[in-house]
């Protein structure tokens, strides 16, 4: 499987945008796909998930109530709606596709998200 992700830019605090990622191949309805972030000199970290299958969706608190996760099954996408973005949403942001909701088996390249205050 490969991961296309897209959508990243420069925007303002209290900006929305919409991350896209595009899978190739197949996705099994037992995988699951998800957003990590990771700023500079941090780790990389959780911040959504979705189950392919069922849909169910998993969120880091940080984020909990202005991101939402969804999927397209006919397009083999997964979204990330970002909401009220704030300065510590700066991140190089990775889509991953994987076996369990919080430890992705593959990764796309990044897309940067600066939020200015």
């Amino acid at each position: 499987v490969q991961l296309q992700a897209s959508g990243g830019g420069l925007v303002q605090a209290g900006a929305s945008l919409r991350l896209s990622c595009a899978a190739s191949g197949r996705i099994f309805s037992s995988d699951s796909m998800g957003w990590f972030r990771q700023a500079t000199g941090k780790e990389r970290e959780f911040v959504a998930s979705i189950r392919w299958g069922a849909g169910t969706t998993y969120y880091a608190d940080p984020v909990k109530g202005r991101f939402t996760i969804s999927r397209n099954k006919a397009e083999n996408t997964v979204y990330l709606q970002m909401n009220g973005l704030k300065p510590e949403d700066t991140a190089v942001y990775y889509c991953g596709i994987g076996r369990s909701p919080w430890d992705m088996d593959y990764w796309g390249k990044g897309t940067q998200v600066t939020v200015s205050s």
